[in-house]
């Protein structure tokens, strides 16, 4: 678990490593294209953690195609193109009939790929199978805490049109990694392919719900943490920018249930816009005030006992629980749907892109706001 730094008086700087290509999403609702976007779990994560002030490496690939400007530059590979997502949803869909296509696919990222340095934290988040075995044993051996979200290990893609399946953890390679990860992040339709009962013996569990928060599982405890309500509109990268709000928060000392909280705040603001997020700088200001007056608050409290009461709850969770819900704020803009058809519309990728998000053709049929979809971050 997260060790407290020694001296409050000092900000301890972390290094943190992300790992997980960058990829150009495609969002399609009842054949037609709503919305292109830089997509990715890297870019998700990197949206808070880089709002959130949390230094950051990353290691991503991308092909000679990638049409968009990123903050942390991608390795440039010369012989496969970008990965590509078609995500495939209706009006009336639910997290089980939305269909996830993975139409092209970037070379792996090798262990040669990884910097010869070492990390305070590290975050294996593939989304394409870019992720090896070899290179998380690689970032395990770098870094002295490791978190992985699941969908980097468990999906496999069909390989006529690349529908995205999942297979069980013991099924792949990584299974024998599952006792070094400090970390495992998995929604709820991804935890039964985990065996969560299992690897909560070797690591922390989180299983993220939705509209229902999380749950996070020590091998002794389990802990339901609250959500924050959202209008949802795209649920795409919200279980990534979950997973960056629980760094963000380990990586500044708070407790796990604290920090997990967290991870639901950028959750809850992630499914409320279509693509990458931008978040309120205001908002994200008063987070970071509000994260790191918690921090020197409860430093040093539990020093006695090291890991285990950063596990529990601290008394004042529910007052870190309303300090963020005051913080929350609502676009002060109508977030529209713009329509139009899939099989004639130009081709999108060769449109420049605009503040990390894809420029719509002219002329869109825009209609009222999307109705919320039930399906999870």
């Amino acid at each position: 678990m997260v060790k407290e730094a020694k001296d409050s008086s000092v900000s301890t700087t972390h290094r943190c490593l992300i790992v997980g290509n960058y990829c150009h999403d495609v969002l399609i609702k009842d054949d037609a294209v709503i919305a292109e976007s830089l997509g990715g779990a890297a870019s998700f994560i990197s949206a808070v953690l880089d709002g959130l002030s949390v230094s950051s490496d990353y290691i991503s690939k991308v092909g000679p195609d990638f049409v968009y400007s990123v903050n942390h530059r991608p390795i440039t590979s010369s012989s496969s193109k970008t990965t590509v997502f078609h995500a495939y949803f209706s009006t009336e869909s639910t997290r089980q009939d939305r269909i996830l296509k993975r139409v092209t696919a970037c070379d792996p990222v090798t262990p040669s790929d990884l910097p010869n340095s070492k990390f305070d934290f590290g975050l294996a988040v593939g989304v394409g199978g870019e992720i090896l075995p070899e290179t998380l044993e690689r970032m395990i051996e770098m870094c002295k805490v490791v978190f992985v979200d699941i969908q980097a290990l468990i999906r496999v893609f069909d390989p006529v049109d690349g529908t995205v399946n999942l297979v069980h953890l013991n099924q792949t390679g990584f299974w024998p990694l599952l006792n070094r990860i400090g970390y495992l992040k998995a929604s709820e339709d991804e935890a039964p392919f985990v065996d969560v009962e299992e690897a909560r013996k070797w690591c922390c569990v989180v299983v993220t719900k939705g509209k229902d928060g999380c749950t996070v599982y020590s091998k002794d405890e389990e802990l339901s943490i609250a959500p924050f309500p959202a209008y949802q509109v795209d649920p795409t990268g919200a279980g990534d920018s979950f997973l960056g709000g629980l760094v963000a928060g380990l990586v500044d000392g708070l407790a796990v249930p604290d920090a997990a909280l967290l991870g639901n705040f950028f959750g809850s603001l992630t499914v409320g816009q279509i693509g990458l997020p931008k978040f309120d700088s205001r908002m994200v200001q008063k987070v970071k005030d509000e994260v790191l007056k918690r921090s020197l608050q409860h430093f040093g409290s539990h020093e006695k006992h090291e890991d285990e009461p950063k596990r529990l709850k601290p008394l004042d969770h529910e007052e870190f629980l309303a300090a963020l819900s005051a913080a929350k704020v609502v676009p002060s803009y109508p977030i529209k749907e713009c329509k139009w058809d899939l099989h004639s519309s130009p081709e999108a990728l060769e449109q420049p892109a605009c503040n990390g998000h894809r420029r719509l053709p002219l002329n869109p049929v825009c209609e009222e706001p999307i109705k919320s979809v039930d399906s999870k971050p």
